[in-house]
């Protein structure tokens, strides 16, 4: 994940909060319009986008989402069978 100054941040920070996923599906589609249009429709500025994209979702989903199910997991109790997950780490 890049990690820019606060300065960029601010800058960068929209002026309103997003309130739904319309709204955030809405402001990313926003952002890479703008790419688009600052970087040309290309093959390498698809190819940033794309990346971008990948590799936020992952970030995300490592930093967020893994941490948040791992705590239901010990709240709530595993979905899975205990022999399952066994069998997939190889112990």
């Amino acid at each position: 994940m890049p990690y820019i100054t606060k300065a960029r941040k601010n800058a960068l920070m929209g002026s309103s909060p997003v309130d739904c996923a319309g709204e955030l599906n809405y402001t990313i589609t926003r952002l890479i319009n703008d790419y688009v249009r600052n970087h040309g429709l290309n093959y390498q500025t698809l190819n940033d986008i794309e990346g971008a994209l990948s590799n936020c979702s992952k970030e995300f989903n490592r930093r967020v989402v893994v941490p948040y199910e791992d705590q239901k997991i010990e709240q709530n109790g595993d979905a899975y069978d205990f022999w399952l997950i066994e069998k997939v780490h190889g112990r």
